[in-house]
């Protein structure tokens, strides 16, 4: 992996009609090394860094991740022989920690969440590492371009020559990385494509009020720098429960994935509901797989303490269009 690389772009996608009820096609983004699609992201700003001469042999890398970035950076770092810090919060799943620490990260779990949640109280203590190290370096995905240029590259071009009759691409809004390179790609190239962010409940990036949040993944209590709101035309706010429910319903079908796509496809499937009177083709994306998620959103004492038992009844509509 020493020195630039290219990345095979993903082009496994997962038929959901049988789910939703609408043409969603469901773009998998687990299978590489890193397991999620912030591999994309994480190898484009360390390939920046290096060439702006900020990072190199010696340094530390610091930065601030609820999971799959820090998971890529570790196997990145790992590889190119630098130290990692990853600062993280308890949401984070253990097996993304231990799989972090197995490639000899440093993680760092905040514990308590400050003013701004504990994506603030974990960009403080990021500020407080970089201030106490010299050679510590933080590629910081909520402010860096070279996040969402990565997908400007790659995922959305491929989404357009595997789906050249698109209508509506969904995409989840976490650091808005995919979303503003996919959105920025999509206003430049496809215009005719309406752009639907999907949030979580509780997540302040559109304006909404802050709330708890329990799923890594998607949302946020500090906006991002990088997002750009004049490039959505629309966006779908999804409770938890939904999105855990949705998960379930997917996981019965055969296809195992992690909280961040029972809300997009969650989300999706309700704007769908209510737009979708003629035929659209939709394309939603899965950031990641479902396994580190075996010890919260598969278990079902985690689901019932955190979201009471009537999330994981079936719905009553499960025979939709095949």
């Amino acid at each position: 992996m020493t020195g630039p690389q290219e990345f095979t772009e993903e082009r496994l996608f997962v038929d959901l009609r049988s789910i939703v009820g609408h043409e969603l096609y469901l773009k998998c983004e687990g299978f590489n090394f890193a397991g999620s699609v912030k591999l994309k992201a994480a190898a484009s700003m360390v390939e920046a860094a290096e060439r702006a001469g900020e990072i190199g042999p010696g340094s530390t890398l610091v930065e601030s991740s609820s999971g799959n970035l820090g998971v890529a950076l570790s196997i990145i770092a790992a590889n190119k022989g630098y130290r990692f810090i990853c600062v993280t919060d308890i949401r984070c799943n253990a097996a993304t920690i231990q799989l972090m620490e197995a490639m000899g990260t440093d993680v760092r779990v905040i514990r308590e969440a400050g003013p701004e949640g504990y994506l603030g109280a974990r960009q403080a203590y990021v500020r407080a590492v970089l201030a106490a190290d010299p050679r510590a370096h933080c590629l910081n995905q909520y402010s860096n371009p070279n996040s969402w240029k990565a997908h400007f590259r790659t995922t959305a071009p491929a989404i357009a020559e595997e789906f050249p009759q698109l209508d509506v691409l969904f995409v989840g809004a976490g650091t808005t990385g995919t979303l503003m390179g996919c959105a920025r790609w999509f206003r430049q190239y496809r215009p005719d494509v309406h752009i639907v962010a999907v949030d979580a409940v509780g997540s302040v990036t559109f304006g909404q009020p802050s709330g708890r949040r329990l799923i890594p993944g998607l949302g946020t209590s500090v906006v991002p720098e990088i997002f750009d709101r004049s490039y959505i035309d629309d966006v779908v706010f999804v409770e938890e429960a939904d999105a855990v429910a949705m998960c379930h319903r997917i996981a019965r079908k055969g296809f195992l994935f992690g909280g961040s796509t029972g809300t997009v496809v969650s989300g999706a499937k309700a704007w769908l509901d209510q737009n979708s009177a003629g035929h659209l083709t939709s394309v939603t994306l899965a950031p990641d797989l479902g396994e580190r998620y075996l010890e919260t959103l598969y278990r079902t004492e985690w689901v019932r303490d955190n979201f009471g038992e009537d999330v994981l009844v079936e719905p009553a509509d499960e025979s939709l269009v095949a």
